[in-house]
């Protein structure tokens, strides 16, 4: 299942998005569209799924930890979320740690009625604005970011449903895609840089949201178009749909990483074919870091279509050399070290048939710890490979992200503590190259970067957060103070 990372083990050397989000209104089995869509998002999240309903009268709810197939897969689960409007939700856990109460979508009972919301993303000021409602008296039911929002709408002394929400979208910072129910309709909305993703379709005459178009192929519904960043779209009962723009034009700035990693291959990001960008991206970086090879081999999956433009643009033949085992669970919960190793070669083996005597090109999307890519690199050579070479299509992440997806602390990314060379001997690779920031750049994009004001969201690779930090800042500057030296009293 793209994208996955196959070689994910209990370090968490890999990243993963935060969660994926589906809403659907005007249709007659709202929650069986939404479950199947969420399906089309589980690369997305795997540790939670929910669904939250309404029939006109009540809202209903049903959320549960595992996979969308272990808790929707069955008429009896759907019975219970009846209704023409819906909204789900699949997570990995990120803020708030993972359990029970914070899967989503969070629902409450306001003053104006029931609200839903499912959200993908991160508030880099969740913290702070928690403290500061917690003083006040609020009591929350989760450690999810996410609920900080029903909490600012129910406090916010505007009449209306949509424009308390906007008045507490204003005071959160960070990254947001939010699909909301309420009494009077659906609410679909994107942070004003469109850090995150939120598309827009239509299935019949009921209208459809998720965080990737795949997810429309799926169901059979039609690609209308993506939210634009800062756009809040509110859908009724009778199909009539509205768009505001409350938070002015800002320069956009979505994640760069859904081209290299996080969407899958079938998905339209930004306009692109994630499946065409990658492929360019393997390209450039056969332009920028060529080898003599024998073999481009891919880390299956998310390597293989930069693999594919790898091996078209450098001539090397493209060859499946480590083979994926689709039967096998995660290897996180074993007791040891050498168990985990088992589980990761239970999962993959390399194809010693091809790789045994010959020089191969790796490619992998990313390296993050490190770990995976040791034991990659190992296993080619145990099977007999001459010389591996590693290529990544993505330069190195160095910088934690705060807007949503589950990064290690930057003192645990590899590339935030080591220069190429040592890295390329960590992991004990013949040779290790990155694609540049600006190949990225052209591969997805089609022009370099722009310093002064960046196309996209690329602070994993160059520090360069395009918002506030509050939580980071404040937290940093505690630690500086806490840091000074005690001095005794002679």
């Amino acid at each position: 299942m793209m994208p996955i990372h196959p070689f994910e083990d209990s370090n968490g050397d890999t990243l993963h998005e935060e969660c994926g989000v589906f809403g659907a209104i005007g249709a007659p089995d709202a929650s069986t569209v939404t479950a199947l869509g969420l399906h089309a998002l589980q690369h997305r999240g795997q540790e939670a799924a929910g669904i939250c309903s309404f029939d006109g009268a009540e809202f209903y709810s049903r959320r549960g930890l595992g996979h969308v197939a272990e808790n929707f897969s069955t008429q009896e689960a759907l019975a219970e979320l009846p209704g023409t409007m819906a909204a789900g939700h699949v997570r990995y856990s990120t803020t708030g740690g993972s359990g029970l109460r914070n899967v989503q979508p969070l629902y409450a009972e306001l003053a104006a009625g029931g609200f839903a919301v499912a959200h993908n993303g991160n508030f880099s000021n969740a913290q702070t604005l928690r403290d500061e409602l917690v003083a006040k008296g609020a009591i929350f039911h989760s450690t999810s970011d996410t609920e900080v929002i029903i909490h600012l709408v129910a406090t916010s002394r505007y009449p209306t449903t949509i424009d308390r929400l906007i008045d507490a979208l204003r005071l959160v910072e960070g990254a947001y895609a939010l699909i909301v129910l309420t009494p009077e309709g659906l609410i679909a909305c994107r942070d004003p840089l469109g850090i995150r993703p939120l598309q827009m379709g239509k299935l019949g005459d009921s209208t459809v949201f998720a965080s990737e178009t795949v997810a429309f192929d799926v169901i059979g519904a039609e690609f209308v178009r993506q939210v634009q960043p800062g756009e809040i779209v509110r859908v009724d009962f009778d199909g009539n749909i509205d768009s505001l723009h409350p938070f002015g034009n800002r320069k956009a700035r979505p994640c760069i990483f859904e081209h290299v990693y996080f969407s899958r291959p079938d998905s339209i990001f930004d306009g692109r074919s994630v499946y065409a960008a990658r492929k360019a991206i393997g390209e450039q970086l056969a332009i920028e870091s060529p080898v003599d090879a024998d073999l481009v081999v891919p880390v299956p999956d998310s390597g293989v279509p930069a693999a594919i433009g790898y091996a078209q643009q450098s001539g090397v033949p493209f060859e499946l050399g480590i083979i994926r085992s689709h039967y096998v669970g995660r290897t996180f919960i074993q007791p040891s070290d050498s168990a985990r190793h088992s589980g990761v070669k239970r999962k993959h083996n390399a194809n010693r048939h091809l790789v045994e005597g010959k020089r191969i090109v790796l490619i992998d999307d990313s390296i993050v710890r490190g770990t995976t890519s040791l034991k990659i690199v190992e296993m080619m050579r145990e099977a007999g490979a001459k010389e591996v070479h590693f290529r990544v299509a993505s330069p190195p992440t160095a910088h934690s992200c705060f807007y949503g997806v589950d990064t290690p602390e930057r003192s645990k990314l590899l590339a935030a503590r080591m220069e190429i060379e040592p890295m390329r001997e960590f992991i004990k690779a013949d040779s290790l190259a990155f694609v540049s920031i600006d190949g990225l750049y052209r591969a997805v994009g089609g022009t370099t970067r722009d310093g002064k004001c960046p196309q996209f969201c690329d602070a994993c690779f160059t520090g360069d957060y395009p918002t506030s930090l509050t939580d980071l800042d404040k937290r940093t500057s505690q630690e500086a103070q806490l840091s000074f030296p005690v001095h005794k009293v002679a």
